[in-house]
């Protein structure tokens, strides 16, 4: 697809960018089929023949917006972000600000959704943009020593997949934040599974679960001669064979 027109004006990006709002609401509300360029137009405040001076069709429109959504979630996670001590907290912060980006923009999920059903190749993009961003933030942060080793690729589809549906769940279905203890419960998985130590930090800090402070030993069977709570077993006496024994 070739480059859509840039505008050269302040004023002429202001259009532009009414105009994606006005189709982020139009589509994320009627779907991409039942809409139409005059109702963006007319939710926009412009004459319709000024869409054609941006887009080219509908279609542009809608694969622009998918670019321009995903640029400003990037942009949000970034400026959420900048000021983390580490990489946990960098996690702790992006959660919270894609929650909040959600909640924001509630039309998000439903225009990148149409838009694999319009032009596939826009809605991987929008995906596969991000992961790359995520993937190179995890892989600095392993080279600090603050990420586990492991395919930081990998990493970041797995942590998309859990934004994704915490996402989906609170600021979309319910029109709300998750609560404290699902975004507790979310922080303390993530942690647990990225840090190198394997210790798990909530949000208020270094705080070790269940098994996941130092020294604590991986869960699993006990020990041969010992019960599960880390006591020795009882010793049995052998019994001594005796003449007529089976």
């Amino acid at each position: 697809m070739s480059e859509l027109p840039v505008p050269s004006t302040a004023r002429g990006e202001a259009t532009r960018r009414r105009l994606l709002e006005a189709a982020e609401a139009e589509i994320g509300e009627n779907g991409y089929a039942a809409t139409s360029v005059a109702a963006i137009t007319r939710r926009a405040g412009v004459a319709q023949g000024t869409f054609y001076l941006y887009f080219r069709s509908k279609k542009d429109a809608l694969v622009e917006l998918v670019r321009h959504m995903g640029h400003s979630l990037r942009a949000a996670l970034a400026r959420a972000t900048s000021g983390a001590a580490d990489r946990l907290e960098a996690e702790r912060l992006g959660f919270r600000a894609f929650v909040a980006f959600s909640l924001e923009h509630q039309n998000l999920y439903k225009v990148v959704m149409e838009s694999q059903f319009v032009e596939e190749s826009a809605y991987r993009e929008y995906y596969q943009t991000l992961a790359d961003a995520y993937a190179v933030n995890l892989s600095r942060a392993q080279g600090r020593g603050e990420v586990r080793a492991g395919d930081p690729a990998a990493l970041a589809w797995a942590l998309m997949g859990v934004a994704h549906f915490l996402g989906l769940r609170f600021p979309i279905w319910e029109r709300r934040p998750p609560p404290d203890e699902v975004m507790d419960t979310v922080f303390a998985f993530i942690s647990a599974g990225l840090a190198p130590d394997g210790r798990a930090r909530g949000d208020g800090g270094p705080s070790a679960g269940a098994g996941t402070s130092r020294g604590d030993e991986a869960a699993g069977p006990a020990p041969a001669g010992r019960r599960g709570d880390g006591t020795e077993r009882p010793r049995r006496r052998r019994r001594t064979a005796r003449a007529g024994d089976a």
